[in-house]
């Protein structure tokens, strides 16, 4: 990581000569280097050759206590607290004027400025240049500002490419494929001048009532760290730096309840290690990811931003974390303020930076954190080795993203050429493809006929488009809506659209627990509905949730379709057309009566700009959908906790409650099928430093072309301590034609093996490991042995 990004370091410096020295304002700019500091000489940290370490200390000596300070604070942009535009005579009078850590979201397309220095490209960049410059040339020691955004739905940014959201692309199971987007994210993100991308989260969803599941790759922390692991290093191949969140044991709020609870996780040590850390530990360890955001919640009722033990004993003695810690926003403010672990707001800043944290991010002016931090320092709550160390912490990454070489990243005639081209689109559209899975297919109802005459399409995702776009993602996405795409498909067809109820109806959430009357509009959208689909050959139902009830703080207390949704849903089955499902949604939902009544029911999650076409090509056999679930579907919110994977007697027969799943972990169907063949482990002895190698054969025993997700599945037999019945430790999504066979392969390693045993200690154990290969946690084909000595 390092030797890339130096290079790329001095690749730049070179071009600097030429971009920089005409808009020489100070005589800064030198040949091969600049005068940050403007004393006339070449200081060791203007020294693009020196060793990093030293340019760090050297840089580190010249600054004082309020040059340090601004370091570790965010200047939230886009108008929402910085409310320039451009700088400004009065930015001498801020506290900025000694620098800054990082700018957040500046001119992305949200906020008060909207799109004015967001677009066109050329523009962007040249605002963001102007800012960097006034860093670079008016402040004392010029350091560079480390451009930060968001980054999990495609890059947040004005008109970039939209992907589907986190859990579709979980529900791809195609580690290349999540390389591809961040690819193309990491493109788009450079060409704009962003330096540092709050991207992945890497937050497991095992309660499917809390809102964020839709940011989440999936339940399982095998698949989200695999998943997380291509994101990181394509990113940082590209010299940004990716910040995963949120570090950690932030997604399980206490009933899945979100919002201001934020506290209070209910998980013991030994499951936190092995299920809600593990995503991080391969983002650090493996993946060597340069930042991360610390959550706002308590463990064990220490808050995590205020924690030693997290934030460095873990963090960067266990792992290695090289990089600076980002808070997420009034995590620091929740110190004081909601856990009550510090009398003042000052002690809990003093918590905060003692533990390990860096930057301070929130939507407040910086000088709420920049001013009773100097007081704790000055107060002696932070000793001056700490705040050295934590300021070096965050010069390092500077120095690594060659911030110190060329400040002024992005090119904004690149920008106008790559960001939102048609290359970009085709992974887009390829994501959103892959993601979709096949829940039912009763009697190979799907793929539907492109020779009938009439399609009606009902529901309130059926045209939706405002709100399928998340403030984490680009903004003025162009979505294609399920209506559109099937009005495309469909030319020479009539394609009737009516709405037939919102989202949720005037009662909602109360309506959940209370029977209330339908009101006039209600019934008359309804009544609309049902009419369209007694005219109709087909009914294609677009159900689900939206920014209205699946997001940060959109957490639930039921997994029933929200609204009247179910009303809607049978009174359209009680016309007795054909009905199929099309569900829209960011968690996993209890669709008891369509899994019941629908012959067809497709899960297509949120998939970006492409969803339409996605949705359309495969109910009419153009794509044959692959997907796989990364989330378990419970029958009823009363199982919750109900999640892959899982101990033994978790789920068993019960003659007084609801049992077993839904749909279970890694489920999905295709329009063909696929046979498994000859196990092969190799060796079928090994030591516990060894690894294992698994190969099996797929062959497409069907007439379509289609992908099977290949699973592979483990259980230790005997173990110290009690674990789980089966743990996913492989997969790989392969595409075969008609008569087609291909090999996987598998490695298991030390790490895939091991368990955290009764001290504590993790560990591979003696004894024999047992091997499940199959097309779902449920489905297993192939199984065989092997002994650990």
């Amino acid at each position: 990581m390092k030797t890339h990004l130096t290079g790329t370091a001095i690749m730049l410096s070179l071009l600097l000569c030429t971009q920089a020295i005409a808009a020489d304002k100070g005589g800064i700019y030198r040949k091969g280097w600049i005068d940050f500091n403007k004393n006339g000489k070449m200081d060791t940290y203007e020294n693009p050759n020196a060793p990093l370490e030293e340019r760090v200390q050297d840089l580190l000596n010249q600054m004082n206590i309020e040059e340090k300070t601004c370091q570790m604070a965010t200047l939230y942009g886009s108008g929402r607290v910085l409310k320039d535009a451009l700088p400004q005579d009065n930015w001498k009078a801020e506290v900025w004027k000694d620098g800054i850590g990082n700018i957040d979201e500046e001119h992305n397309g949200l906020g008060s400025f909207r799109s004015t220095y967001s677009f066109p490209y050329t523009k962007h960049v040249e605002t963001k240049h102007t800012i960097q410059r006034w860093f670079v040339e008016e402040t004392r020691l010029g350091i560079p500002v480390d451009f930060t955004n968001e980054g999990i739905r495609g890059l947040c940014h004005d008109r970039a490419t939209y992907f589907p959201a986190q859990c579709g692309q979980g529900a791809t199971w195609n580690k290349a494929l999540i390389a591809r987007i961040s690819e193309v994210e990491a493109r788009e993100a450079d060409a704009l001048g962003y330096t540092n991308i709050y991207s992945p989260i890497l937050d497991i969803a095992q309660d499917p009532r809390w809102g964020r599941c839709v940011e989440t790759y999936g339940e399982d922390p095998y698949l989200v760290g695999q998943l997380g692991k291509q994101m990181i290093t394509g990113l940082q191949k590209h010299n940004l730096v990716a910040t995963p969140k949120h570090f950690a044991v932030y997604s399980i709020p206490v009933g899945g309840r979100d919002g201001n609870t934020r506290t209070d996780p209910h998980v013991a040590p030994r499951e936190m290690h092995t299920l809600y850390l593990e995503p991080f530990r391969v983002a650090f360890q493996e993946a060597g990811a340069l930042g991360v955001m610390s959550s706002y919640n308590d463990y064990d009722g220490e808050p995590i931003t205020g924690s030693y033990h997290f934030l460095t004993e873990i963090l960067r003695q266990q792992w290695g974390f090289k990089g600076y810690v980002v808070s997420d926003s009034e995590a620091v403010e929740f110190i004081s303020g909601k856990h009550s672990v510090a009398e003042t707001y000052e002690d809990g800043i003093a918590q905060a930076v003692n533990a390990g944290l860096n930057v301070r991010t929130h939507f407040t002016q910086p000088a709420d954190y920049i001013i009773p931090l100097r007081k704790a320092i000055a107060d002696g709550k932070i000793s001056k080795e700490t705040v050295n160390r934590r300021v070096a912490e965050i010069l390092r990454v500077k120095f690594l993203l060659g911030l110190f070489d060329n400040p002024y990243r992005g090119d904004g005639k690149l920008a106008e050429k790559i960001v939102h081209n048609k290359e970009h689109q085709a992974v887009a559209l390829d994501a959103a493809r892959q993601s979709i899975v096949l829940l039912k297919n009763e009697k190979q109802a799907l793929p539907l006929s492109k020779t009938i005459h009439s399609v009606a399409v009902i529901g309130p995702n059926a045209n939706e488009q405002k709100q399928l776009i998340c403030r984490y993602g680009p903004a003025n996405a162009p979505i294609k809506t399920v209506y559109q795409g099937i009005k495309e498909m469909l030319p020479q067809a009539e394609v009737i659209y009516e709405k037939g109820c919102d989202i949720v109806d005037p009662n909602f959430p109360q309506s959940e627990i209370l029977d209330f009357p339908m009101t006039t509009e209600e019934t008359s959208m309804m009544a609309a509905a049902v009419a369209a689909a007694q005219k109709a050959e087909v009914v294609i139902m677009v159900l689900g949730g939206n920014e209205l009830t699946v997001r940060e703080d959109r957490s639930r207390t039921s997994l029933d379709l929200p609204g009247r949704q179910d009303e809607l849903l049978k009174a359209v089955c009680a016309t007795r057309k054909p009905v199929v499902l099309v569900m829209l949604d960011g968690r996993a939902s209890s669709i008891n009566y369509a899994q019941a009544h629908v012959p067809a029911i497709l899960h297509a999650w949120f998939p970006g700009e492409f969803c339409g076409q996605a949705v359309a090509e495969v109910l009419f056999g153009d794509y044959n959908p692959g997907g796989r679930l990364a989330v378990t579907f419970p029958k009823s919110v009363g199982q919750i906790p109900f999640a892959f994977p899982f101990k033994p007697g978790s789920d068993v027969q019960a003659s007084t409650s609801l049992y077993g799943a839904l749909y279970p972990f890694g489920y999905g169907l295709s329009y063909t099928d696929f046979a498994y063949s000859d196990l092969v482990i190799k060796p079928q002895e090994q030591g516990a430093q060894g690894e294992v190698s698994v190969s099996c054969k797929i062959r497409n025993t069907g007439k379509v072309k289609g992908d099977e997700v290949v699973q592979l599945y483990l259980r230790d037999e005997v173990s110290s301590v009690t674990t789980y019945t089966k743990v996913l430790r492989g997969f790989e999504r392969i595409t075969l034609a008609p008569g087609e066979e291909q090999t996987a392969y598998f490695t298991l390693r030390p790490q895939d093996l091991g368990l955290w045993d009764k001290h504590m200690q993790f560990r591979v154990e003696p004894g024999k490991f047992k091997v499940m290969v199959g097309a779902s946690s449920q489905d297993i084909r192939l199984e065989g042995e092997f002994a650990i000595l």
